[in-house]
């Protein structure tokens, strides 16, 4: 398998896509690196919509400003974050974390209730912020874990996240639309994007070390 590097040195933000599909097994990878990000507190305050179907992401088109790997990957992953967090969907979790490692609720109970005092001094519109901080997270590992695959993974931002809200019914759910990352393969011949070099800072503006 390439190093990390390597792969992150071969992807690129894919402007193009050939809308060849990749393999359920792969995204299934893909996905299961965001499932195993870190979170504040392993609450997970988040959730992934796959979206493979053409005429769903065509509806999402105008959406997402028109841009075309909307509609020509194989699959757009929605990242949707909490609304908001609430002392009951922070008490499911610590539910499902004791019941998964079979002990008793009082193991968690000064955490949860720290969780619960901590999210309860911020307003709804913090948390959501947070909780797609936390989404992000995730995001970041999908790419990374695409690039092993050699599947080109483009974040998006550039889409109006009300408006696809309601496409997809989030509110009913508790969730609000933080990024989308567009998944294909790239179009060798069409994609201007692939033949410019990739630049980054340079690494003694990037990088203060503190020894």
């Amino acid at each position: 398998m390439k190093s990390i590097i390597e792969a992150l040195n071969w992807r690129y933000a894919t402007k193009k896509m050939t809308g060849q599909k990749v393999p359920d097994e792969i995204v299934q990878r893909i996905i299961e690196a965001a499932h195993l990000a870190p979170s504040g507190i392993g609450l997970q305050p988040y959730e992934i919509i796959a979206i493979s179907n053409p005429e769903l992401k065509q509806q999402i088109l105008p959406i997402a400003m028109n841009q075309p790997q909307a509609v020509e990957s194989s699959h757009l992953l929605v990242f949707a974050a909490w609304d908001n967090y609430t002392p009951e969907r922070i008490d499911g979790v610590f539910k499902h974390l004791n019941e998964q490692r079979n002990q008793e609720e009082t193991v968690t109970e000064r955490q949860k209730n720290f969780a619960i005092s901590y999210f309860g001094n911020f307003t709804k519109e913090e948390n959501f912020h947070h909780a797609a901080k936390q989404a992000h997270i995730a995001l970041g590992l999908s790419v990374a874990a695409a690039a092993l695959e050699k599947i080109d993974a483009t974040p998006m931002e550039g889409f109006n996240p009300a408006q696809l809200d309601q496409l997809l019914g989030l509110p009913e759910k508790g969730l609000r639309s933080s990024m989308l990352l567009a998944l294909g393969y790239r179009d060798e011949t069409n994609d201007y994007n692939l033949k410019v070099k990739k630049v980054r800072k340079p690494i003694s503006e990037f990088l203060t070390e503190i020894k």
